[in-house]
């Protein structure tokens, strides 16, 4: 199987080959102890000392690798700069137009990328009135969202044995990123008519801004990021995601299906047992990362839900600290999922630097014997 036809067929519940091989990447931090612990990434990338240590040899391929270059995200963007800096913090503002705090061991390009783990505080959001919300419009016109060389791209695209996603943020990521999670709340309760609006602006843009490209017939996943859970209930009631959350994942995910993509895939951190029945109302057929330490159970869900939605994600990222017989445990786990179908075992987030690299190692070899690969 091309990597392709087993990565659809696996989250379709088919008969793939193997299951993809995909335990989990690393944040900066984490790197850096890896390096200090014995890998040397210094003549090739992390990855391939991932193969190397484990024995995986990946799909070769001679096709062409391209991207859609379709853009979502606000143009202009603000000014990123240090507003202030002061006892071990900055205070900045980022492009997105938030001011927030964070440590001075980091700068504002870490704000741009999930490059490592960076706690902020909050300050200032960019919607805090319906003012701001007029100006912040401005910054989502539909011109020039295209790179020059689509079309080439596409002919590209046409020929892939590799899945082709298209990223974008879901109503609640989107919303909370304009006025903030307290303003955004606040906003739900105090004048829910605004927070339509909002949502109705962005289910809008991002339908239109998709047609092209979904026209194009070189997409294999819609990817929606939505994070909105906590580590025990989701950030907003069901009733709330009914109303002002799921019209948008109804209408991308139809509108996707319709054109030929393959899977829906939201991702959302924290506790997603109060939401996974509405993303399988609403058309979504994969749901992410499944952290454990938010009370996920990724074999309580398959009871509870059936084959209805696939996962992926799942092993828990405290396990892989511990190594041993804490990540064996944990491996067994999992197991009857990945038996089951629909399931792309992984790291259920981005990997943390208290998991050291021969304990990775391990956890990656037993991964790849648990999904065919050695």
């Amino acid at each position: 199987m091309t990597p392709r036809e087993r990565y659809i067929e696996t989250m379709k519940f088919g008969t793939p080959d193997k299951i993809p091989f995909s335990p989990g990447g690393p944040r900066e931090s984490t790197l850096k102890r890896w390096r200090s612990e014995g890998m040397d990434d210094s003549n090739q990338s992390w990855w391939q000392c991932v193969l190397d240590a484990t024995g995986v040899v990946e799909d070769k391929s001679d096709i062409p690798r391209a991207d859609h270059g379709v853009n979502f995200l606000m143009e202009p963007m603000f000014e990123e700069k240090v507003l202030e800096h002061k006892d071990g913090h900055y205070i900045v503002q980022d492009w997105k137009g938030n001011v927030c705090e964070i440590s001075d061991e980091f700068d504002v390009s870490y704000l741009r990328n999930a490059v490592d783990f960076v706690t902020r505080a909050w300050i200032k959001c960019p919607v805090e009135s319906h003012a701001d919300w007029e100006d912040m419009k401005t910054r989502y016109k539909l011109e020039n969202r295209y790179p020059e060389d689509f079309d080439d791209r596409v002919k590209i695209l046409k020929q892939r044995d590799y899945t082709t996603a298209i990223g974008l943020h879901g109503p609640f990521w989107q919303l909370r990123e304009w006025c903030g999670f307290e303003g955004l709340c606040m906003f739900m309760v105090e004048d829910p008519e605004f927070v339509a609006e909002m949502a109705n602006f962005w289910m809008e843009f991002v339908s239109e801004n998709l047609k092209r490209v979904l026209d194009a017939g070189v997409i294999d996943i819609l990817f929606i990021n939505e994070d909105m859970a906590y580590k025990e209930k989701s950030m907003i009631s069901p009733a709330m995601t009914r109303e002002f959350i799921m019209p948008s994942w109804t209408r991308w995910s139809k509108e996707a299906h319709d054109a030929g993509v393959s899977l829906i895939e939201l991702d959302s951190d924290g506790k997603v047992d109060e939401l996974i029945p509405l993303m399988i109302e609403s058309g979504v057929d994969v749901n992410l990362p499944i952290e454990v330490a938010a009370g996920n159970d990724i074999v309580e869900y398959r009871k509870m839900f059936g084959k209805d939605i696939a996962y992926s994600g799942g092993i828990d990222k405290r396990c892989m600290a511990k190594g041993g017989q804490a990540l064996i445990d944990e491996l067994a786990r999992n197991e009857p999922v990945v038996r089951d179908g629909g399931f792309i075992p992984g790291c259920d987030h981005g990997v943390p630097h208290d998991v050291s690299w021969p304990n990775f190692v391990q956890y990656s070899r037993m991964l790849a014997e648990m999904t065919g690969w050695i």
